[in-house]
């Protein structure tokens, strides 16, 4: 629970706060950019909410920080009603699931309502009024996970909806040793007819995205929009395997079609399939250009 006493100068007066524990993990920013922002290394209230709209954001952004860094003065009466919202629909049968964890440094999760079966797409919080939610629409059939660094409450998400949990084999730890499904592929997968796991070797050695339905790409850490240079690029920084097999990876992505990319870091974008295209390969060539900055 954010600490008033801790509050950042950097907040503007009023209820909502940022506290010094924030890892700047970008969560808040995203969920409520009227609301939120960079000061420093770390995110900040630089206006407060004023309309109903804004405050519904600002309180999302609250349940959804890794590390409960965001606090209000008063106790929100309406909590009850934000915590009823997630999972947030992003579009068609996508969702927003929020509720990050620390485990994955506040990477975002996803889920995907089918009738042949529900899909999880990296873990957030086992938190209860979500998997409440979950189990309203459904319940989860597969925890697909990109890779080793976002499986945070995994176990518990199994536990209580037996799923299976589908991870590379190059991924697998000590803490995900008994997934039920280890894939060993360096050829794209088929899950079933509208889900496709491709391979994308880079970030880590067994990274691979998910394709729904031609139109939804789930990267991971793989692929992300930078909303600092405003294109679609990887994360050279916070590569733990191989640069040059990131790009690699994202040259074959030119083979498929979508609108969507739907990361675990970084922002979402969207697009037609065409202008998809065409950023793409704007970030590949961005990315062969610079070989050592994180984007």
């Amino acid at each position: 629970m954010a600490k008033v006493t801790q509050r950042r100068k950097e907040n503007v007066e009023g209820d909502f706060f940022v506290d010094d524990t924030c890892i700047d993990c970008d969560t808040c920013r995203w969920i409520a950019p009227e609301i939120f922002t960079r000061q420093g290394d770390k995110s900040a209230v630089y206006s407060q909410p004023a309309t109903a709209k804004e405050r519904q954001h600002s309180l999302q952004a609250l349940l959804s920080c890794p590390t409960s860094s965001i606090g209000t003065i008063n106790k929100p009466q309406d909590i009850r009603q934000i915590q009823q919202s997630f999972p947030l629909l992003i579009d068609d049968n996508v969702y927003y699931c929020g509720y990050h964890s620390e485990k994955s440094y506040g990477a975002a999760s996803y889920f995907i309502q089918r009738f042949e079966g529900n899909i999880l797409i990296d873990s957030p919080r086992f938190n209860t009024p979500l998997v409440t939610q979950l189990e309203k629409m459904g319940g989860v059939k597969y925890l697909y996970l990109t890779h080793q660094d976002d499986v945070a409450d995994h176990q518990l998400f199994r536990d209580h909806f037996n799923c299976d949990r589908i991870l590379h084999q190059n991924e697998i730890k000590r803490q995900t040793e008994n997934v039920e499904i280890k894939l060993d592929i360096t050829e794209p997968w088929t899950l079933a007819q509208d889900l496709l796991i491709i391979p994308t070797p880079g970030h880590s050695k067994g990274h691979t995205v998910l394709l729904y339905k031609n139109k939804f790409l789930f990267t991971g850490d793989h692929l992300a929009w930078s909303n600092k240079i405003q294109k679609l690029v990887g994360f050279r920084d916070y590569c733990w395997y191989s640069w040059q097999k990131v790009i690699e990876s994202t040259e074959k992505l030119t083979q498929y079609n979508f609108e969507w990319i739907l990361p675990g870091h970084g922002r979402r974008y969207q697009a037609s399939p065409s202008e998809m295209q065409r950023q793409l390969s704007i970030g590949i060539d961005w990315m062969k250009e610079n070989t050592t900055k994180n984007s």
